[in-house]
């Protein structure tokens, strides 16, 4: 015969999180964000994703302020939508820019050390990724003046 005694929450005593606890708490509540010298391994979003989002925004806009006394700014305020991402691709050029006379200067410095091939790498990397950030932001401003020509 065996005897079980049963679970009462009431003697069990009060334990503190762990650092592990809280580390994986804060990922679960603000995600992973590399540090600015790293990597971004996140994806970018997909293309059907932003023609519905953006679809879904300008809609939810041009609804909230239609058949209101803001109506009339409706147009310029849906423009300024579409500029926003111009903006953000332009500033996406310029640092593609300054990366660009990096890698060259990195080039130029090369001498045969490891250091000097990983800081040329880690520039590579990190111009193939404003290229991909400036191409998707130029597809979000292209999606979002077509949703403008198309509300007015």
């Amino acid at each position: 015969m065996t005897y079980e005694l049963p679970f009462d929450d009431v003697y069990e005593p009060y334990h503190a999180s762990s650092p592990t606890d809280r580390v994986i708490l804060e990922l679960q509540m603000y995600g992973h964000r590399p540090h600015q010298d790293e990597p971004d391994a996140r994806p970018l979003p997909d293309d059907e994703v932003i023609r519905a989002g953006l679809a879904g925004i300008v809609e939810t806009f041009a609804g909230m302020l239609g058949d209101t006394r803001l109506e009339p700014d409706l147009d310029d305020l849906l423009w300024s939508f579409a500029n926003v991402f111009h903006r953000a691709a332009e500033r996406v050029a310029r640092s593609l820019d300054r990366n660009e006379e990096a890698q060259r200067s990195s080039q130029q410095e090369q001498d045969g050390s490891e250091v000097k091939s990983v800081e040329l790498e880690r520039l590579t990397a990190e111009g193939i990724t404003y290229i991909e950030r400036r191409n998707v932001l130029e597809i979000m401003r292209d999606e979002a003046a077509d949703l403008y020509e198309a509300q007015t």
